[in-house]
Parts: C-alpha cells; structure tokens; sequence
C-alpha cells in the first residue's frame, strides 16, 4: 500500500508536467524560453529556501549544482531547443527514450539490474509515446535530434544521481537546493542569448505562477521524493505520464482531435508504466531510502 501511495503522487508530478505546453502556448510570452524556464525555478526554489531555511553545506554545494544543472538547466535548455526545431511529436518520442538511458545508468552508477521485462515496459512506452504524438508529416532536424537525445540523457542523469546523492535533508529541502542551482545557472544564459522579458500581462503572471508554484515548487518535490522511495527505472517509467496529459489537454481544452492511432498509443502508454512499475519493485525494504 505504501508502495502504491508512493507511486501515485510521484506519477502526479509528470502528470501535471504535461500542462506546461498548454500553459506556455495560451499564457506566455513568446521567444524568450530560457528567461521563461529561469523564472519558473529560482523563485520556486527561494520560496522553498524560506520555508525550510536550509542551504546547503560546503559538502553539498558542488553535488547541488550538478543536480541542478542536469534536472533543470542543462535539461530545460536542451528541451527548448528540440521544441524550436522539431515537431513536438518528435521531441516529445525522443524524451522518451530517457527510461532506457535510466536503466543504463542505474546499472552503471547504482549497480540496478537491467530485467528484461524492464526493457520490454521502456521500449513500449516509446512506442506508445510514438502512436501518441508522432505526426505523419514530422519532419527530423539534425541539430533537434541531438538536442532531445541530449535532454533526455540530461534527465536520466539527474534522475539517478539524485537517488545516488541523498542528503540528510528532508525531500522539500532537496528540491529547493535544485530548483535554486538550476535557476541561478539558467539566468546568466538567458541574459546573454536572449531579449529583454517584455512586460507581462496578468495572463503572463498567472501562467508563470502556476508553473514556478504548480509545475516546479509541488511537483518536483513529489518528483525528488519518489526518486528516493521507488527504483529509478519505475520513476522513469512515470515520467511517461506527461505526454499522455499535454494530449488530453489538447484534446479537452483545445478542442484537438484524437485518432484511433493515438487512443492505442495511449493504451500501450499505460499498460508500459504498469509493466515498468511491477518489473521495477525494489527487492527488498531495505533498498528504500525515505525522506519526509
């Protein structure tokens, strides 16, 4: 039961990722995605910092802002790029090879087994990501490809050190030393690449607001939490959720239709984050690292 509960929150927080497309698109400003992805973490992670009045020791700081950059700068500037040049079908199918790259590097860094059910539940998430969002008229960009190869490398990497890294921190402190590593690097990069934020509109505020409090703050401490309670191939597996949401929610709120391709994808999708879930279960309690 336990196990359950833990799945389900973690699961809620690529579930509520999915509502960033949407947001983005209907309540944002265009052209300025690094400044945009700046100001959705390091005001999440002060807000955290004040609450938990925590910073991080000596030991800490350069393990924090590896994390950082890998969870959130490194990752969320790839992203961009792919979304530029890419349809979103293609980007969204190559973030969706990260659960493979989990396995790999759980094995190498943790010393996870690689089952084979394992790699059956992730090459059928990829398929069923593939049914759910690739258009018959993607187009493929040589410079996106590697971009969303990279992000996806970029979130599989910090997906797994963050369960090799666990300080003796609770999960929301854990959160608000990444998201603050992360913006305090996205910053400096979105000054110098990108044109000054133009004035924003109480659309833009709302927009903003809900993905530093929702999409950053909430879900990546359910995210960090789950990394220290579920083997990170069953987390990687979760993170499928997003793209089934970012289609449902263009199905719903933007009237977008839904082909019986897509309702198979979707299908496969779910029954892929089933399999990973129940292929994934670490062996023993002992195995859990909890953190409030």
């Amino acid at each position: 039961m336990t196990h359950m509960r833990d799945t389900v929150l973690t699961a809620l927080a690529p579930a509520i990722w999915g509502s960033t497309y949407l947001v983005t698109t209907q309540a944002l400003p265009a052209d300025v995605p690094l400044t945009l992805a700046a100001l959705r973490a390091l005001p999440a992670g002060l807000l955290l910092l004040v609450i938990t009045r925590n910073l991080p020791s000596k030991a800490w700081i350069g393990r924090v802002f590896v994390l950082g950059a890998f969870n959130f700068a490194i990752f969320w500037s790839l992203l961009f790029v792919a979304a530029y040049r890419l349809p979103g079908g293609v980007a969204a199918t190559l973030g969706a090879t990260q659960t493979l790259m989990v396995l790999g590097l759980s094995r190498a860094l943790l010393g996870t087994g690689i089952r084979p059910a394992s790699m059956l539940a992730a090459l059928a998430g990829i398929g069923g990501v593939a049914l759910l969002v690739l258009g018959p008229q993607a187009t493929l960009d040589p410079v996106g490809i590697a971009a969303g190869l990279g992000g996806a490398a970029s979130m599989a990497l910090g997906t797994v050190l963050s369960r090799k890294w666990q300080p003796p921190v609770p999960a929301l402190t854990f959160t608000a030393w990444q998201l603050m590593a992360g913006g305090l690097l996205l910053l400096p990069v979105a000054l110098v690449f990108e044109p000054p934020l133009p004035s924003l509109t109480p659309s833009n505020l709302a927009g903003l607001v809900w993905l530093g409090l929702i999409g950053a703050a909430f879900t990546y401490w359910l995210w960090f939490r789950g990394v220290a309670r579920i083997e990170p191939g069953a987390v990687s597996m979760l993170g499928l959720m997003s793209p089934l949401t970012a289609v449902l929610l263009g199905w719903f709120w933007l009237d977008q239709s839904l082909s019986p391709e897509q309702a198979i994808g979707a299908a496969i999708l779910l029954a892929s984050v089933w399999l990973g879930q129940i292929t994934n279960v670490l062996k023993s309690p002992s195995d859990r690292i909890v953190t409030p």
